[in-house]
């Protein structure tokens, strides 16, 4: 006969051997989960947020797991590989909505000051806002090349691969608490008039006067997998610069504010 201490202690030596892991192996095993979501995104949609911080990765998936009621951030890889309304919705987590109209007002003044005098040389300007969201940024720019007098020979291009953002960006329409907030941002930019001169009211929502949409284009655009859809003056990516590693290719203009200039060589 077994001794009952020596029965007990082999179970709890059977038990060890087929438990899960232990509390201490869950940062690891969330860690590659991570990786293989985002490997699965980028290997299957086309979509590359392996340079995207690793602490908002992990946020946002931790996120959408609670939301739908999901034990581990993995349970996402069948909703991600079988179900294309999730991937949808996916998108709209991962991509980065927040802008608003003259939002950092410095860069717009430094903006004003170095680079419009050289756009003005051009008998046509074409500017590309790249990860525009929902569109503030693109009309802060059509409103400075309207104060300057160069709206008129302008084509503005917004894009990026969140479609609801990019309904937002269409409509130009927006809370009126949004816009009227803006004011002291759009006076610190060097504004000439008074923001609400550019949108007009209705109850709690405001749109943004037809002129100033008429030169601009919002577009779908996967950046890291679509190609460049033409020649452009100037690309605003203040929002997906972390694209971008090759800054041997550019010149300083204004360190701080994050304007540079592409070498001619």
């Amino acid at each position: 006969m077994y001794h009952p201490a020596v029965l007990k202690g082999s179970a709890m030596q059977n038990i060890s051997l087929f438990s899960t892991h232990d509390d201490n192996e869950e940062p690891m095993l969330e860690s590659i989960e991570i990786k293989l979501i985002l490997n699965l995104v980028k290997d299957l949609h086309g979509y590359d947020f392996t340079h995207y911080s690793k602490e908002s990765i992990k946020r946002i998936l931790q996120e959408i797991t609670k939301k739908r009621k999901l034990a581990y951030i993995s349970d996402l890889i069948p909703l991600l590989l079988r179900q294309p309304a999730f991937l949808n919705d996916f998108l709209a987590k991962m991509s980065i909505t927040v802008t608003k109209l003259f939002r950092d007002p410095e860069f717009f003044a430094s903006y004003r000051q170095h680079i419009i005098p050289y756009l003005s040389t051009f008998p046509y300007i074409k500017a590309w806002h790249a990860g525009c969201a929902t569109g503030q940024e693109v009309y802060s720019h059509a409103i400075m090349l309207h104060e300057e007098n160069l709206l008129d020979r302008a084509l503005l291009y917004g894009t990026d691969f969140n479609n609801k953002a990019l309904d937002t960006a269409s409509a130009g329409i927006y809370s009126t608490s949004e816009l009227m907030e803006a004011e002291a941002f759009y006076r610190e930019a060097g504004g000439q008039n008074r923001l609400s001169d550019y949108y007009h009211s209705s109850h709690n929502f405001s749109k943004i006067e037809d002129y100033l949409k008429k030169p601009i284009t919002f577009s779908h655009h996967n950046l890291t997998n679509d190609r460049v859809f033409g020649e452009m003056n100037v690309i605003f990516c203040r929002n997906t610069l972390i694209y971008f590693d090759r800054k041997e290719d550019f010149e300083t203009v204004d360190e701080k504010n994050r304007i540079f200039r592409k070498k001619f060589i």
